[in-house]
């Protein structure tokens, strides 16, 4: 039977004593690994995947992250370097990845948002700076028009047509560059008040920055309020990123993003509970992500 605290042994010459479970995730289960080496214990994060559609693709997943990893190490995004991997689960009852624990952790709760948001901001302005040898693949849109699944219960079904209809155009041109493809708070360690690492790099791609500004727009704007959404694409600009789409094309990549949601959200919502949002029902998702929906039409 596949034992994936030996392969941690193993893999780091040391002897585990002490295994525990993470909260925060839902694509994968992360445990917290210490290990007792000959200079010392140290500390690494294992991280397994146990959703089914992830499973089914993690070797290209679990392998880029890997890769992605090693590329991070030589810059100043605060990334984990990566130990091993076992994509095709030989060692392991699950694909898994071992990592470098980072300091500090996910903080979701409504004090201190707004200042988060503006590290957020400085922090992603950051990683669109990377310049890597190896371009990423080409980023992959997680909704079409005729794959959105408005909410049956809806009180505003023309926003739900207007934003549908706006996705029927064809995407718009632009200059690609380097994307963490799931920059959200839930992937984001702060320590002391400040941003300490960037976790969950399977996703990574190449295509507009836009994108990353929209999935980061989309999460806050579920985790605080519209307005929380809307403000990001500026803090970004102020804080160094590069230069955004133009009005219409910006507004494609955040219906692109936001419509990916749909209907309500819960599943990025189960993570958020868990570090103690529980005042983020279902009816509050979707009250959430239909007005930020509104709010993106509008403006």
């Amino acid at each position: 039977m596949p034992d994936p605290l030996a392969w941690v042994e193993q893999l780091t010459g040391g002897r585990v004593t002490r295994a525990e479970r993470l909260r925060g995730g839902w694509t994968s289960e992360m445990r917290r690994v210490e290990v007792d080496l000959p200079h010392g214990s140290q500390t690494f994060v294992l991280r397994a995947f146990v959703d089914e559609f992830f499973v089914k693709h993690a070797h290209g997943l679990l392998t880029r992250e890997a890769t992605i990893l090693g590329q991070l190490a030589d810059t100043d995004v605060p990334a984990a370097a990566c130990v091993g991997v076992d994509a095709e689960a030989r060692y392991c009852d699950q694909p898994s990845l071992l990592m470098t624990l980072l300091p500090g952790s996910v903080h979701v709760e409504e004090a201190g948002a707004a200042d988060r948001a503006r590290q957020l901001a400085r922090q992603l302005a950051a990683i669109h700076r990377v310049e890597v040898e190896e371009q990423p693949r080409e980023y992959q849109p997680w909704t079409a028009p005729d794959r959105v699944r408005v909410p049956s219960a809806t009180s505003r079904p023309e926003v739900w047509a207007a934003a549908v209809d706006y996705l029927r155009r064809e995407p718009p041109k632009y200059e690609g560059t380097f994307l963490h493809r799931d920059f959200h708070p839930g992937n984001v360690l702060f320590d002391g008040g400040r941003v300490s690492g960037v976790v969950d790099w399977v996703e990574t791609s190449w295509g507009p920055a836009d994108l990353d500004v929209a999935h980061c727009s989309t999460a806050l704007a579920l985790l605080h309020g519209v307005e929380a959404g809307r403000e990001f694409s500026s803090l970004y600009a102020a804080g160094g990123g590069r230069d955004l789409a133009r009005a219409d094309d910006h507004r494609y990549w955040l219906l692109l993003d936001a419509l990916a949601f749909a209907p309500d959200a819960e599943k990025v919502a189960e993570p958020w509970r868990d570090l103690g949002r529980t005042d983020l029902s279902p009816e509050l998702l979707q009250e959430r992500l239909e007005l930020y929906l509104e709010s993106v039409i509008k403006r």
